[in-house]
């Protein structure tokens, strides 16, 4: 008896958190290794383009979003996206073992909050249309709605580069994140459009002559390299078990919506579903909320020590002092 569809879509999901989970802990090692011998790419370097583990890391991230994507050939999205929030676990428990990395108590209830959250969302989402040639996806494509959304989305980017990165990027999280899960859900419109024309083409319908198949190639390279560009200043600015589950999160809200304006399957929802949709969405706002709020930060100095800096204007030939006075035990 043969492995049917379901269970063949099942596995690839699974081996897909696995590798993408793995993914994150070795490009955060790379990065750190970069980091220490030149210029750090949450600070805008490149070295890391040098370094073998990170290309380790990449290579396992590209197996694990090739697999995630043949899985959605052989299973429904149901099923194949909840499994995403596997990754999560695994990424937070090597960097446990790996990076020394740890959550604190509030930490977990925020990743268990991020994670039931989203698989509520997902469980309750609409059921999308296939659509069955390219043609069909790019009038979907071109609707006002979704060219809306296209247009909002694309000014926000620019405002997180352009305004809140300079200012806010270093600080908060959601910055960088922000734009990695916004070209996210512009990127899954375009590898959709992509698997089907593959698919057809494979099937003796070609779709390589349509332009409408090289547009979205290059908008799925642009996004791409956008979100790994950023997703990389994420992974060396912030703790690793905090932004794999804060990039799940909102990934997967923001490609919900997105495949919700484009496919217009929100029309065929009931009020339970619209509010279990509701509901699960709040509990992913508060746990990521409370995630970012117990991220680890820098140690601070030793209680009782006082750091004093003497200017070479108080004393005449001599240069700048540091001089360290630790508080006695006696009054």
């Amino acid at each position: 008896m043969g492995v049917s569809e379901n269970s063949r879509g099942l596995i690839l999901a699974i081996a897909s958190s696995v590798f993408i989970g793995s993914s994150f802990i070795l490009k955060k090692k790379g990065l750190k290794r970069a980091g220490a011998n030149g210029t750090r790419a949450g600070v805008g370097g490149y070295t890391y383009l040098l370094e073998p583990l990170w290309w380790a890391g990449m290579v396992t991230m590209i197996v694990g979003e090739v697999a995630n994507f043949v899985a959605y050939v052989y299973a429904p999205a149901v099923l194949v996206t909840p499994l995403g929030a596997l990754s999560i676990i695994i990424s937070a428990v090597l960097a446990h073992f790996m990076l020394k990395e740890r959550l604190q108590k509030m930490g977990v209830v925020g990743c268990v909050s991020c994670v039931v959250g989203s698989v509520v969302i997902v469980i309750h989402a609409p059921q999308e249309h296939t659509p069955s040639s390219v043609q069909e996806i790019w009038i979907l494509a071109t609707q006002p709605a979704f060219l809306i959304y296209v247009a909002a989305t694309l000014s926000i980017v620019l405002a997180l580069i352009l305004h809140f990165e300079p200012r806010c990027g270093q600080t908060n999280i959601l910055v960088y994140l922000g734009i990695c899960s916004l070209m996210g859900s512009l990127t899954v419109v375009s590898i959709k459009a992509i698997g089907i024309a593959i698919k057809l083409t494979l099937e003796g319908i070609n779709q390589i002559a349509y332009p409408q198949t090289w547009f979205f190639l290059s908008v799925a390279v642009i996004c791409v390299i956008t979100q790994l560009n950023y997703l990389n200043r994420a992974l060396d600015t912030f703790n690793a078990a905090i932004v794999s589950p804060v990039y799940y999160v909102m990934f997967t809200t923001l490609t919900i919506i997105a495949s919700a304006i484009m496919f217009k399957d929100w029309s065929g929802q009931n009020v339970s579903s619209i509010a279990s949709e509701l509901c699960g969405f709040i509990t992913v706002v508060s746990g990521t909320v409370i995630l970012h709020a117990t991220r680890e930060h820098e140690p601070a100095p030793p209680i009782g020590t006082v750091t004093w800096y003497v200017s070479a204007d108080s004393l005449k030939g001599v240069e700048e002092h540091l001089i360290t006075v630790q508080n006695s035990d006696e009054q």
